[in-house]
C-alpha cells in the first residue's frame, strides 16, 4: 500500500544549487513577472514556455518528484467532473463523430484554466523548495526601499509576511498532529454532533495557534525585537542577473509567439 505524501511548503529541500543561491528578491520578483504574464495573456504557449521554465529550474535545484504530495482522489473526481461539465456545454471547434457533432471548446478552456493554476502552484512550490523563510523579510524590505519616502511601514510589512512564512509549517505540523490524536482517541459512548465536532477542532487550532505565537514572541524578543528580522539584506549577484535575463526571454518570447 503506497503512503500519502504530506504537502510540505515553505521548507527547503537541502543540498546547495545555483536556485538555492539566487537571491529571494529576485524569486519573488519572478513570480510576480509570471503571474502578472499569465493574468495578461494566458494563452497554451506562455503557459507551456512558463512550465518548461518551472521544470528547467526544479531539476537545476535537484528537487525530487517525491516532493510533490499525494492528490487526494476528490480532487481527481472534481477535476473529471469539471470536465464532464465543460463536455455538455460545448463550444468551437467541433469535432465530427459520424451523424453526431460534440463541441470541445469549454473543455479546452477548461484544461486551459486548469493547466495554468497547476503551472502557479508550481511556481509557489519551487521557490518555497527553494527559498530560506530567514531571506524572505530583508529581500521585501530592500525592494521596497523607496516606499520609505512616503513614510510606509516597509519593516513591518517584511516582518509580518516573514512570520506568516514561517508559522506556516509550524501550523500545518501542529494541525496533522492534532487530526493524528482524534483518530487515536477511543470511541465516545454517545457521538458528538458534527457541529460539536468542528468547535472542537476550532478550539483546539486556536490553542495550538496562540501556543505556538507566543512561543515566537519570546524568541523574537530574545533575540532583539523584531527589527533585527528584517536587517543585514543580501544583496542580488551576478547568478541574479542572469536568472532576470533568462525570466525576460522567456516572457518577451511569450509575448512574441502569442
Amino acid at each position: 500500500m503506497n503512503r500519502r505524501r504530506p504537502l510540505m511548503l515553505m521548507r527547503p529541500v537541502p543540498g546547495p544549487s545555483p536556485i538555492h543561491a539566487l537571491w529571494a528578491g529576485t524569486k519573488l520578483i519572478a513570480a510576480l513577472a509570471i503571474s502578472v504574464l499569465l493574468t495578461v495573456m494566458p494563452s497554451w504557449i506562455a503557459i507551456g514556455l512558463v512550465a518548461l521554465l518551472i521544470l528547467f529550474t526544479a531539476a537545476l535545484a535537484g528537487i525530487s518528484p517525491r516532493c510533490i504530495p499525494s492528490i487526494p482522489r476528490g480532487v481527481w473526481l472534481l477535476v473529471v467532473a469539471g470536465s464532464l461539465f465543460t463536455i455538455v456545454n460545448g463550444g468551437a471547434p467541433e469535432l465530427r463523430l459520424g451523424p453526431a457533432t460534440l463541441g470541445v471548446g469549454g473543455f479546452l478552456d477548461f484544461l486551459r484554466v486548469t493547466s495554468l493554476g497547476l503551472v502557479l502552484i508550481g511556481l509557489g512550490a519551487v521557490i518555497s523548495w527553494t527559498t530560506q523563510v530567514a531571506e524572505i523579510a530583508p529581500a521585501v524590505a530592500l525592494l521596497f526601499r523607496p516606499l520609505r519616502i512616503l513614510r510606509v511601514p516597509i519593516d513591518d510589512w517584511a516582518v509580518t509576511i516573514s512570520l506568516a512564512f514561517r508559522m506556516f509549517p509550524m501550523l500545518s505540523e501542529e494541525f496533522r498532529l492534532l487530526a493524528a490524536a482524534r483518530r487515536l482517541q477511543p470511541p465516545q459512548p454517545e457521538k458528538p454532533s458534527r457541529r460539536a465536532e468542528v468547535v472542537d477542532l476550532c478550539t483546539a487550532a486556536m490553542v495550538v495557534s496562540l501556543r505556538r505565537a507566543t512561543e515566537m514572541g519570546d524568541a523574537i524578543t530574545a533575540r532583539g525585537g523584531a527589527g533585527r528580522i528584517s536587517a543585514h539584506p543580501i544583496y542580488p549577484g551576478w547568478r541574479d542577473a542572469l536568472a532576470a535575463a533568462v525570466l525576460a526571454a522567456v516572457v518577451t518570447l511569450a509575448f512574441l509567439l502569442g
